[in-house]
């Protein structure tokens, strides 16, 4: 992989997004990247805008099980909770 893209991948892992100033300016100073590793870091920021670039702490994800443990089927409270478990369980 090219200098340029290794450096653009690291950042868009850091951050979770990745703005077209950033990466011009990266390919300004690291070279071009292949038309294969374009694509990919499109994939890649495409991804990470999907998910939202935000990670469910391990708390969070604790206390969401406990309200599943204890709140009503259905209610909102456990419709809030239902939401953050599986979406700490998909990796997001």
């Amino acid at each position: 992989m090219s200098e340029a893209y290794d450096k653009l991948k690291a950042l868009l892992d850091e951050n979770k997004s990745l703005s077209k100033e950033e990466i011009d300016k990266m390919v300004a100073e690291h070279g071009e990247m292949t038309d294969e590793e374009k694509v990919k870091l499109e994939a890649d920021r495409l991804e990470a805008a999907k998910s939202g670039g935000e990670k469910i702490p391990m708390e969070q994800y604790l206390e969401a099980c406990k309200v599943l443990d204890t709140a009503e089927e259905g209610s909102d409270e456990y419709k809030k909770a239902e939401a953050l478990v599986e979406k700490y369980e998909k990796g997001q």
